[in-house]
């Protein structure tokens, strides 16, 4: 695994994190800002989550009461991580409806990408659909077979994570628009994801998972589900049947070169 420059905050014997000012400006700043660049681009079920989160603007929300809104949503909560965590920790998390939260929040001059997820990244991309049952039946369910996975097929159900949960569109009848947290964290890919750029394709779970991704660049595709429901749908198929089937049918080509050395 590899080391992060970041070290998340702990919690006091009250279980409360102090940021700093120059944190919570950094976190007004952030959210601020994509708050303009989703409107007209994320799905409805995230806004809703949104609005039931009532996410602080001027300072970095404690976990407790991002737990209050989830538990009594869909029996969710957040844990507090810190800035990187093994897989098998990921999936034991998820496993037990726990979306991992590190609490630390990127500097001024990471304000635009970071590839580290930082606690921006979790609450204001993840935790809003949490609070949306057919999302967390999925985000459940993939935490349930990640535990059981060996290391060759986590790899190919990470694809699928990648591809949904993070980078996922999602047609409505207003139009294209925003489900996955990766996006709606980062202002250059909401735009970009929508635009004539990128492929587009409609969601197969087969094709997700043969489709390699790199985390550090703007995607060259996008996998788009019919409504959101399909994740609950996909939550109660034979994904590991899938997994299989991708492992035996192999990777497609790459749509992006090779990292530079």
């Amino acid at each position: 695994m590899k080391s992060s420059l970041y070290v998340a905050r702990e919690p006091d014997a009250d279980g409360f994190i102090h940021y700093p000012e120059a944190e919570h400006q950094v976190w007004h700043t952030l959210i601020s800002r994509q708050l303009k660049v989703i409107e007209g681009r994320a799905c409805q079920e995230y806004l809703d989550g949104i609005e039931q989160l009532a996410l602080p603007h001027d300072r970095i929300p404690q976990l407790g009461e991002l737990n209050r809104v989830l538990e009594r949503t869909t029996g969710w909560n957040v844990a507090r991580v810190p800035a990187l965590i093994p897989f098998q920790t990921f999936f034991e998390l998820l496993a037990s409806k726990r979306f991992p939260v590190a609490t630390f929040i990127r500097r001024p001059e990471e304000l635009d990408y970071l590839q580290e997820p930082d606690i921006f990244h979790e609450v204001f991309g993840h935790c809003p659909l949490l609070t949306n049952p057919w999302f967390a039946e999925f985000t459940h369910t993939y935490g349930k077979l990640g535990l059981k996975a060996s290391k060759e097929e986590r790899v190919y159900l990470a694809r699928l994570y990648w591809m949904t949960i993070e980078f996922g569109l999602v047609d409505t009848a207003q139009g294209r628009r925003i489900y996955g947290g990766g996006i709606l964290s980062s202002p250059k890919e909401t735009v970009y994801c929508l635009s004539e750029q990128p492929e587009h394709q409609p969601f197969s779970p087969l094709e997700a998972m043969r489709t390699p991704y790199r985390i550090d660049i703007l995607q060259p595709l996008y996998f788009v589900l019919p409504e959101l429901k399909q994740l609950f749908e996909l939550a109660h198929q034979d994904i590991m049947a899938l997994v299989h089937q991708a492992m035996q049918l192999g990777l497609h080509t790459p749509k992006f070169p090779p990292k530079a050395a």
